[in-house]
């Protein structure tokens, strides 16, 4: 798998916890964040990693900032993104099933009831439902115009 990953000050750490756990599994990552905990723009980071995610070649992409929150907004403005911000490691499943979101999304702030790579075990280990949730997705992407 390849992914693109971007993140901001707030979530240094957890961009190399999330970089070392995806990176013994073999994934192939493109890391576009910051690796000091100097202020940066999460908007910014967001832009940069969707727009390379959407010229292709990636599976998906993950983004982080303090509490995910302003990033995945960020995100989502962005056409084409579905950017999903997992509470636990069921909603990181639905995104993938229910939603197809292409870009999973985490607060490095945040105390999760479920470990950060749980969360990304059950997206990556989820296949896009399809049926009745295209059409739902579908609606979404269809907001966009």
């Amino acid at each position: 798998m390849k992914i693109i990953m971007a993140n901001d000050h707030g979530a240094v750490d957890l961009k190399k916890r999330i970089l070392n756990f995806l990176e013994k599994k073999g994934f192939e990552i493109t890391n576009l964040g910051v690796d000091e905990e100097i202020s940066v723009d999460y908007p910014d980071m967001a832009e940069k990693a969707c727009k390379q995610y959407l010229q292709g070649g990636y599976d998906f992409g993950i983004l982080c900032c303090g509490t995910g929150i302003g990033i995945s907004i960020a995100a989502n403005k962005i056409d084409g993104i579905r950017a999903a911000l997992p509470q636990n490691a069921f909603a990181a499943e639905m995104a993938k099933e229910h939603n197809n979101a292409n870009f999973i999304v985490f607060g490095g702030r945040i105390d999760y009831s479920d470990s950060i790579e749980s969360m990304l075990d059950a997206y990556i280990n989820t296949d896009f439902g399809g049926d009745r949730h295209l059409r739902r997705v579908d609606k979404i992407m269809a907001l966009e115009k």
